[in-house]
């Protein structure tokens, strides 16, 4: 069996939020970037896969050099190579269609991401991804079982869980469930140094065919200073709570 797990390099969740000073872009300074949490779940599923049925694990990666430390801090996780597609990622749309021509090309059984990204959370890009290739799709995926050229899959939906059978060639796009937190894989130093020698290829994206343009970006409102009202003062308290607060 052979896999394609997509990749997401984001910001870390403990880093502060910037835009360059015309707001029209992210600014990246003093970013620790790590692998999308989601996608890493997808990364750890795939590997167990490989310790269980002898798949084959490849990382793909939208991005430019400096995902790099990400792609190798996969390939530390247990993945046994990685592409990296040269491209700055601008639109779920053409990342979906780079990603599809490289699994056109390497005929993977199954297709792993995560749901979304949680820099943008736009959510699209599994979804494009199975359309174009014309391959049954599995979104918010908390349980997978593997039997042969079927995958049976147990999803999230409202109120409920939902299990499902799909053949192969699939696109599955995961969340937390799909492996549970606890069995996230830490890269131990053997990892680390085999992961120097894995194979990464760099190719060059088929197009530049982008749908969205982002225009400006707005940084959410600063919180309002705390105020401190007496405990015997109720009347300013509920007064606050009326004409400022709006909660009563």
């Amino acid at each position: 069996m052979k896999i394609l797990v997509c990749i997401s390099s984001v910001p870390d969740t403990t880093s502060k939020i910037n835009f360059t000073a015309d707001k029209s872009a992210f600014d990246k300074t003093g970013i620790q970037w790590v692998i999308n949490p989601l996608d890493e779940f997808a990364l750890t599923k795939a590997v167990k896969l490989q310790e269980s049925q002898g798949a084959t694990v490849t990382v793909v990666n939208v991005g430019t050099p400096d995902t790099e430390a990400v792609i190798r801090k996969s390939l530390a996780i247990g993945a046994n190579d990685a592409i990296r597609i040269n491209q700055d990622p601008k639109d779920s749309y053409s990342v979906a269609k780079e990603i599809a021509q490289i699994a056109q090309n390497g005929n993977y059984d199954l297709i792993l991401c995560g749901k979304e990204s949680i820099d943008y959370n736009g959510g699209s890009v599994p979804g494009m991804l199975a359309q174009i290739l014309d391959k049954p799709f599995v979104n918010a995926c908390i349980g997978l079982e593997i039997n042969g050229s079927e995958a049976k899959a147990v999803r999230e939906i409202e109120g409920g869980k939902e299990t499902v059978a799909v053949q192969l060639p699939a696109v599955i796009a995961g969340q937390k469930g799909m492996v549970e937190e606890t069995e996230l894989i830490i890269p131990n130093m053997r990892g680390i140094m085999s992961a120097r020698t894995k194979p990464l290829q760099v190719v060059e994206p088929s197009s530049a065919d982008v749908k969205v343009e982002a225009m400006s970006f707005e940084s959410t409102p600063a919180r309002a200073a705390v105020k401190l009202v007496s405990p015997d003062n109720i009347d300013e308290l509920v007064r606050l709570l009326h004409e400022e607060a709006k909660v009563i």
